[in-house]
């Protein structure tokens, strides 16, 4: 055992699935790895077990689009009881790799697949154990000794040689248990199983929102299929004036999941990362925006689709994003709702690709890990103008979560409006919260909803929310920060309110939210030199400098990067 090396990883959702799988492939014996998992149960992490879904909730992903684990989903699938199938109204024979499922079946799809890398470890003379029902309350790191000490919450600490922080979702809580019916987000969703006969408030209209819709639809109404099998809803005889009322900042429902040709969001005409880093060096040290946008999204799309091409191959990023914009603007949101669900249900059907929304998605992605090149301008005008695109577009809603939104929208029980980005929302003594914002003719206004769920989804966290109190005080980790290629910007954003700071050098940065990573997702100090025993890969605490949020494709993808620095 002396000579092993330790390592611990903290979480045992999926991030931590991945992370112990590209371990256990090493075959490495020299190795000693400790899980520390909060639940009783590995894999499923927040989104696939009760804590983020009941079974109502169904994966945004389909089996094809899942990166490679043991066994595929479609074996996995055929091996599962038919009483489980049953209760998920599911039929082995049916399913195959292109459809979506049940997110609680596909948790226990991970928690299978954690149990065969586990059964591998043993094979191969890998070490390792399991921590259950354990929260990790600190992390003490050691340069000295060039060791790591985790705390647990019962006061126990262990020395290990490296760390990993893989623990997922956080959904801090401001105002929820103090006020009545208020809900920073709507998760564990067992929480609005509650019958009301008043209009609910949901702030956004991302997969967030159609998770609280899909729960709170169920527990006031029912939905059923007409003769010619269309869905409908109905509110129950004793909730007439049961409402859902979604508000977004630009008025706009999120896209519906299409056939995508490149399941894995990777593509070969990407940029290498050679490219990449000849680019920065030849740019001043800086990642430019404009760069990625034509060569990692343009091009690839004039070989595929010429024609929409020529419509974009003149425009800046923020004459795309306007455009496409101002074409989802012109139509009221259920009427585009209903015509992406029909364009999506003959890409799924020819297995054919809505391309430049494929590629949309592709663009995010591999912008995600070289954003922290970015200058300070470029990440404002991602955040202002590509952002906001990609959130709507790229969340790709599953097909029955569209039926269903169109069915309540129907049924005259969900309505959208659009608050622009100066709303604000304001407990009420008496439950739920006031709604303030400018409507669509400039009036004011102040609704007070008895109930309200906040459901913009996963918050970028501040440097501050790390829960690991130690790593903060003793400068092990600092607050991410991106420079400004002008310091004319710099001085320009700094006076405008933005937080901004200037540098002995004359230097000004902007800060994100997060802490500072380097490109193997190692901490960094306050003198700018990297951790090499503490790897972040938990996504809400690394937001600035990786603003996508790709689910399961960012763990296989940064698990790989860390792999490679922890075996080096």
């Amino acid at each position: 055992m002396e000579n092993k090396k330790r390592i611990a990883i903290l979480g045992g959702g999926p991030s931590g699935l991945f992370m112990f799988k590209r371990l256990v492939n090493t075959g490495n014996t020299d190795l000693s790895i400790t899980i520390f998992e909060r639940k009783n149960k590995l894999g499923s992490g927040m989104p696939y077990s009760a804590e983020g879904a009941n079974d109502e909730h169904i994966t945004n992903v389909s089996g094809n689009e899942i990166p490679p684990l043991v066994t595929s989903l479609d074996n996995w699938v055929k091996s599962v009881s038919k009483d489980t199938l049953d209760k998920y109204h599911m039929d082995a024979a049916r399913f195959n790799e292109y459809k979506v499922l049940p997110r609680l079946l596909f948790g226990q799809y991970l928690t299978a697949q954690f149990d065969l890398l586990q059964k591998q470890a043993r094979e191969t003379g890998i070490t390792y154990a399991i921590r259950y029902n354990t929260t990790v309350t600190d992390i003490l790191d050691q340069p000295e000794k060039g060791l790591v000490i985790v705390e647990t919450g019962d006061g126990e600490q262990t020395e290990f040689d490296r760390v990993i922080i893989c623990t997922g979702h956080n959904w801090p809580k401001t105002y929820e248990g103090k006020v009545s019916n208020y809900f920073d987000s709507p998760y564990p969703p067992a929480k609005l199983a509650l019958k009301l006969n008043h209009p609910v408030a949901i702030k956004g209209s991302s997969l967030t929102a159609v998770d609280a819709i899909r729960t709170l639809a169920r527990h006031n109404g029912t939905f059923d299929k007409d003769k010619g099998g269309k869905l409908f809803y109905k509110p129950f005889s004793d909730h007439p004036d049961f409402k859902l009322v979604m508000h977004t900042r630009n008025g706009m429902l999120p896209a519906v999941r299409f056939h995508l040709e490149d399941s894995h969001l990777s593509n070969d005409s990407f940029l290498s990362k050679d490219e990449i880093k000849a680019h920065i060096k030849a740019n001043n040290g800086f990642l430019s925006l404009d760069y990625i946008f034509n060569r990692d999204f343009k091009l690839p799309i004039q070989a595929k689709e010429p024609e929409f091409y020529e419509k974009i191959k003149d425009m800046r990023l923020e004459e795309f994003v306007d455009a496409m914009m101002a074409l989802r603007e012109e139509v009221e949101p259920f009427q585009l709702l209903k015509a992406e669900y029909a364009e999506a249900e003959q890409s799924i059907k020819r297995e054919k690709s809505v391309y430049w929304k494929e590629m949309l998605g592709v663009l995010s992605f591999s912008l995600n890990y070289p954003a922290k090149h970015l200058s300070a301008e470029d990440m404002q005008r991602l955040q202002q103008s590509l952002t906001p695109l990609i959130s709507i577009v790229i969340a790709f809603i599953p097909q029955s979560s569209s039926e269903e939104l169109l069915a309540l929208h129907r049924a005259g029980v969900l309505e959208l409006i659009p608050v622009g980005d100066e709303s604000s929302i304001e407990p009420h003594e008496n439950g739920g919260a006031i709604y303030h914002y400018t409507d669509e003719d400039k009036n004011e206004q102040s609704v007070h909803y008895q109930t309200y769920v906040d459901c913009v989804g996963q918050p970028h966290l501040a440097f501050e929310d790390l829960p690991f109190k130690n790593l903060i005080e003793g400068r092990t980790v600092t607050p991410a920060k991106l420079k400004f290629s002008s310091a004319d910007e710099g001085l320009k954003a700094m006076n405008a309110g933005k937080p901004v700071s200037k540098d002995d050098h004359g230097d000004y940065y902007l800060k994100v939210s997060g802490i500072t990573i380097n490109d193997y997702f190692q901490v960094v100090d306050a003198y700018g030199a990297y951790n090499e025993r503490i790897y972040m890969m938990a996504v809400p605490y690394i937001g600035g400098y990786n603003p996508d949020y790709s689910g399961l494709d960012f763990s296989e993808e940064a698990s790989g990067i860390i792999i490679k620095r922890l075996m080096a």
